[in-house]
């Protein structure tokens, strides 16, 4: 699913997530827990401030975001989300 992400320069000047756009949801990023990188994009481990985890994939030669998954907060399960560009939240 693609993202609408606000970005800050971070180590080297690789855009961090400052927060980002779930359709009329703001999230803002409280903590970066992890990041690993591929060929030509990064996912980045964050937590919200609704309490939330997500992951989130960078390309960096194209700089687009997706959300990849999510995980709520006091939920045992994680939920990928849809193909669809719409994530509901239960």
């Amino acid at each position: 699913m693609d993202i609408s992400v606000e970005t800050y320069p971070g180590h080297r000047g690789m855009p961090m997530p400052q927060g980002f756009e779930l359709g009329a949801r703001r999230i803002e990023v409280v903590d970066t827990l992890d990041q690993w990188f591929g060929p030509d994009y990064r996912y980045i481990k964050v937590k919200g401030d609704d309490g939330d985890l997500y992951i989130l994939r960078v390309h960096d030669v194209h700089l687009t975001w997706e959300l990849t998954m999510f995980k709520r907060s006091g939920s045992g399960g994680v939920a990928t989300p849809p193909a669809s560009k719409q994530v509901r939240f239960v």
